[in-house]
C-alpha cells in the first residue's frame, strides 16, 4: 500500500538525507497553540509531525512529556476536538502540512469507538498512527482496520525485543518502523548507545521498512550518529520542554514559538549533512 509516509520516506531517500520527524503534545497548553506549532514546523521544513495523544498513564514516556500530557488534560484536551482543529487546518490552502503521524493509547481508540476513531483521524488529515499499549503482534485485527481506510500502522522495536518476536511485528507493521534506541524512557541523552548500530542491522535484515530512530535523539551530533544507518530520527523531549514556556504567563508567546521553529530547522537542516 502507497501512503504519504511511505511516498514521504522514498522522497527523503532520493535526495539521499534522513527523514525529521518532531514530536508534539496535543492540546499542550490549548489546542489554538497545536495548531500555530504545527503551522511554524511545517514552515521548518519538517518531513513528519508526530502527535501526541494526550494520556493519563502513558507507556514509556519520561517526565517532560508526561508533564506536557497532565497540561493538556488539566485543559480540557478532548480527542474530537484535536480532530476538528486539524479538520480546519487541512482545509487552509495557504498551509501545505507533512504527513501527521498519530501517539495514541489503544485505551482511547478503544473508548472512542475504533471504527469512529480511524475514520475521524483520516478525515482530521493523520497519515499513520503508533499505538504503544498494544502488543506488535497482537495488533493484526487494528492492522486490517487501518489498512482499511489507508492509514499506516506503525509499530515500535526496541533493543530488547526477540528476533522471533520481532519478526511477527514487522509483518503487520506499515509506514516505518520505530526504532527504539535505548531500553527506557523517552528523554534528551548525551550519546546514543553504542548498542544501536548492531540492533539497527538486525531491523535492516528483517524488513525493507523505513527504520526511524526514536528515544534521546535531541542534537546534530545524534543525527551525524545514525547517517547511513536509519531513514529517519524522531524528536520529542528536547521540543516538548519548550512546550512549558506557552503556560508562563511572562514568557513571549511569539517568541516561543519561533525558538521551536528555530531549533527545528537547525534539525532539519542537519538531515542534509
Amino acid at each position: 500500500m502507497t501512503t504519504s509516509i511511505s511516498e514521504k520516506f522514498a522522497q527523503v531517500r532520493s535526495e539521499n538525507r534522513m527523514a525529521f520527524m518532531p514530536f508534539i503534545t496535543a492540546g499542550d497548553p490549548d489546542l489554538d497553540t497545536t495548531v500555530a506549532v504545527l503551522k511554524e514546523l511545517a514552515h521548518r521544513g519538517v518531513d513528519l509531525i508526530e502527535v501526541g495523544f494526550p494520556y493519563s498513564d502513558p507507556i514509556a514516556d519520561g517526565p517532560v512529556i508526561q508533564e506536557s500530557y497532565t497540561r493538556a488534560l488539566n485543559n480540557g484536551f478532548h480527542v474530537h476536538d484535536l480532530f476538528e482543529a486539524l479538520k480546519t487546518l487541512s482545509a487552509d490552502p495557504s498551509i501545505t502540512l507533512p504527513p501527521l503521524v498519530g501517539m495514541v493509547s489503544y485505551a482511547i481508540i478503544f473508548r472512542y469507538g475504533s471504527d469512529k476513531f480511524l475514520n475521524e483521524a483520516k478525515a482530521a488529515g493523520f497519515s499513520g498512527l503508533i499505538v504503544p499499549d498494544l502488543p506488535g503482534d497482537e495488533a493484526q485485527e487494528l492492522a486490517e482496520k487501518t489498512k482499511a481506510v489507508k492509514l499506516d500502522l506503525v509499530q515500535l522495536v526496541s533493543p530488547l525485543t526477540p528476533e522471533n518476536r520481532t519478526k511477527r511485528i514487522v509483518q503487520v507493521a506499515s509506514g516505518f518502523i520505530y526504532c527504539i534506541s535505548v531500553a527506557g524512557t523517552t528523554g534528551v541523552r548525551d550519546e546514543l548507545p553504542p548498542e544501536l548500530t548492531a540492533h539497527l542491522e538486525s531491523l535492516r535484515s528483517l524488513t525493507d521498512l523505513p527504520l526511524a530512530v526514536g528515544f534521546g535523539i535531541s542534537n546534530p551530533n545524534h543525527v551525524n550518529t545514525l547517517r547511513g544507518k536509519a531513514d529517519g530520527f524522531i524528536i520529542g523531549s528536547a521540543i516538548v520542554k519548550q512546550f512549558a514556556a506557552f503556560s508562563d504567563p511572562a514568557q513571549n508567546r511569539d517568541a516561543v514559538l519561533k525558538a521551536i521553529g528555530d531549533y527545528a530547522g537547525e534539525m532539519a537542516a542537519a538531515t542534509k549533512g
